[in-house]
């Protein structure tokens, strides 16, 4: 009983299997999914830069949301490759807690910026005129900066008001730190831990998806005024950010108030896969496939590329 209580300085991550030839392609698959998330945000963000028409709100705002797929990203998989053939696969605490801290932030971030996305769009479509004085730079500065602010006070203070004590068994069905697999190493206070989980998981997904659910009911409504030749477009604005918010939203409320967050199974972590290292990688592919001034934009770099190294 004693040696259950006592506190731990390492946790151990099961990940996946163990198996040579298993292992060797989830390391090629990983590893092609991150060179993809790195060079698809880096080129988004880089297109969002260099073209002074790009230089818009909605664009600033999708320049963010490349940045925190990246940041988001580069704190999962570096560490999963790593540990894909480590036989220990051990993670020290404050490794652990790093990371932890660093998927909130980013993940709460995100949650409050693709709803700032959706107010962007409600401004647009629904309240045109008022777009240039409601959606200026000096106002999106501070949007911005208060979610950042908000991100931090909500979904990282009350962990580090509230520390977790993590106990033996130091082991967790998991290939990162997540915050329901760390939770279930917790000596005391597993319901408080439990309820602190869920209080965040309420205030970073429930009320953002309500307030997209029902900018979305406006813009709608909205639309369908619009003669037929606007609409398309009105609408073509929108696809790309409801297909991101369908995923981003739809798999963390699958993860986190679903079956899968009993992490005696692996169906948390086969979800975790797709919500922290596969959307990374499908946002600036959907943003851009479907955006034709960022196609233009690429194929105008890809050829200057081209040409600059025939040149050389």
């Amino acid at each position: 009983m004693e040696q259950n209580r006592t506190v731990v300085t390492e946790i151990i991550l099961l990940g996946f299997s163990r198996d040579l030839t298993t292992s060797t392609v989830l390391f090629l698959l990983f590893f092609t999914v991150y060179v993809i998330t790195v060079t698809g945000n880096c080129l988004l963000m880089l297109v969002v830069l260099l073209t002074p028409h790009l230089h818009t709100p909605m664009y600033f705002f999708l320049f963010m949301l490349s940045f925190l797929d990246l940041c988001n990203s580069t704190s999962v998989v570096p560490r999963l490759l790593l540990d894909i053939f480590s036989i220990s696969r051990v993670i020290s605490i404050g490794d652990c807690t790093i990371q932890l801290y660093t998927i909130l932030l980013m993940g709460g971030t995100e949650s409050l910026l693709l709803t700032l996305m959706a107010y962007d769009r409600y401004v647009a479509i629904c309240r045109p005129l008022h777009y240039p004085v409601l959606m200026r730079w000096s106002v999106c500065y501070r949007l911005t900066a208060i979610v950042w602010i908000l991100s931090f006070f909500i979904f990282v203070f009350p962990t580090l008001a509230m520390p977790i004590p993590l106990c033996n068994p130091n082991q967790i069905n998991h290939f990162m730190c997540e915050i329901l697999a760390i939770t279930e190493l917790t000596c005391t206070h597993l319901f408080l831990s439990k309820l602190l989980v869920l209080c965040i998981c309420f205030t970073s997904l429930l009320l953002p998806f309500v307030f997209i659910i029902v900018s979305y009911g406006f813009i709608i409504f909205s639309v369908l005024k619009i003669h037929s030749a606007g609409r398309s477009k009105a609408f073509s604005t929108c696809t790309s950010h409801i297909l991101v918010v369908a995923l981003f939203f739809g798999t963390e409320m699958i993860l986190y108030f679903g079956a899968s967050a009993e992490y005696s199974t692996n169906q948390g972590k086969y979800i975790s896969v797709f919500y922290a290292i596969i959307c990374p990688m499908l946002n600036p592919l959907i943003y851009s496939l479907n955006n034709k001034d960022v196609k233009e934009r690429l194929k105008k770099l890809s050829h200057f590329v081209f040409i600059k190294s025939n040149i050389d």
